[in-house]
C-alpha cells in the first residue's frame, strides 16, 4: 500500500453548521471516503496508532463505526465484531441499555462474538460525548475480554467524550 504521509486528512474533513439542528458543527467525513487514496491513509495512519500490539477483535457499533472498523481489521490481522441495534442479529444476542441525553438506547452483540480475554479495541467515527462508545465497552465486559482501548479518526474535545471513558486508553488520529 502506497502511503502519503504529506496528506492533511483534515482538508478532507467538511464542516457542516447547524447541522443535524442548530448549534451543532457536525464534522462530515464523506470527502475522506469519498477519495480511495485519503481513507486508505487514514486507516493506515489509525492503524499506526495501534500497531504492534496484541489485537484479537476490533468492535464497532452500526454505521459509521463499521466503516473504519472492518477495513482496520483486515490491516491489522484482528476479528472485526459487529455491534448493532435490536433485532438486527441474526443469532443469539447480548444486549447493554443505556441512557441519552433524552431518552435511552439498546446494543446487541452476538453472544459468541467474543471469548474471555481477548483483546479487544472499540473503534468509532467519532468519540462525541462517549455515550455509543461507553455502551460497547459494557458489552465487551460482559464477555470478560480486555479492553485495550478506544480509537477514533476524530475526537470533538469540547464535548467531553473522554472524560466519560477515563478507563480506557484513548487514540484520536483527529481532534478538533
Amino acid at each position: 500500500m502506497e502511503r502519503q504521509p504529506q496528506l492533511n486528512l483534515e482538508q478532507y474533513i467538511r464542516a457542516i453548521p447547524d447541522f443535524p439542528k442548530p448549534g451543532i458543527l457536525f464534522r462530515d467525513i464523506t470527502p475522506m471516503l469519498g477519495n480511495p487514496g485519503v481513507f486508505r491513509e487514514t486507516i493506515a495512519r489509525m492503524a499506526d496508532l495501534i500497531r504492534g500490539e496484541k489485537i484479537d477483535a476490533l468492535v464497532a457499533a452500526e454505521a459509521r463505526g463499521f466503516i473504519f472498523a472492518a477495513p482496520l481489521a483486515i490491516e491489522l490481522g484482528a476479528a472485526f465484531v459487529p455491534v448493532r441495534k435490536p433485532g438486527k442479529l441474526p443469532f443469539n444476542t447480548h444486549s447493554y441499555s443505556y441512557d441519552l441525553e433524552y431518552g435511552s438506547d439498546t446494543l446487541e452483540m452476538h453472544t459468541d462474538a467474543l471469548q474471555p480475554g481477548q483483546r479487544v479495541w472499540i473503534v468509532d467515527d467519532l468519540l462525541a460525548t462517549g455515550g455509543t462508545v461507553g455502551a460497547c465497552c459494557k458489552l465487551v465486559e460482559h464477555y470478560q475480554a480486555q479492553i485495550a482501548g478506544c480509537l477514533f479518526c476524530i475526537e470533538l474535545v469540547g464535548l467531553a467524550g473522554r472524560e466519560k471513558l477515563t478507563s480506557y486508553r484513548i487514540e484520536s488520529l483527529l481532534k478538533y
